[in-house]
């Protein structure tokens, strides 16, 4: 063998030991990718359950938020009744009620006026009866 062929061989074994040490690193690499499909697959394994309790649960919601406004319909409907038949009512009664207390008034003022009258009528005889 002459030196080039073993500076040949030299070269090819130098080469050879390069490629197994970049070899090492590209299946730890590999291991590494592997190792984070298999994450990913349980994280989606995982994740699937709930995502299918978490649509669930919206659809639960959105039945009873379905409910929860027929309700508020019906109560604001309720109150709208409620509030044109006290309008009813006042219009109603309302208007004889102050009738009768206009009324009462009136007779009261007049039975006053009757009372004072007559003690102003009694008050100069007992003006006189006590000078006598």
């Amino acid at each position: 063998m002459s030196g080039g062929d073993i500076a040949g061989l030299i070269a090819a074994a130098v080469f050879a030991i390069l490629v197994a040490l970049l070899a090492v690193p590209l299946l730890k690499l590999g291991k590494v990718f592997d190792q984070t499909t298999a994450s990913i697959r349980e994280a989606t394994d995982g994740i699937t359950p709930i995502l299918t309790e978490t649509t669930q649960t919206i659809r639960e919601a959105n039945q009873q938020l379905a409910r929860v406004d027929t309700v508020t319909r019906n109560v604001a409907e309720i109150s709208g009744n409620a509030s044109a038949l006290v309008a009813l009512f006042a219009a109603s009664v309302g208007g004889p009620l102050i009738k009768i207390a206009g009324f009462s008034a009136a007779v009261r003022a007049g039975i006053a006026g009757l009372r004072g009258a007559e003690r102003a009528a009694d008050a100069p005889r007992g003006r006189a009866r006590r000078k006598k």
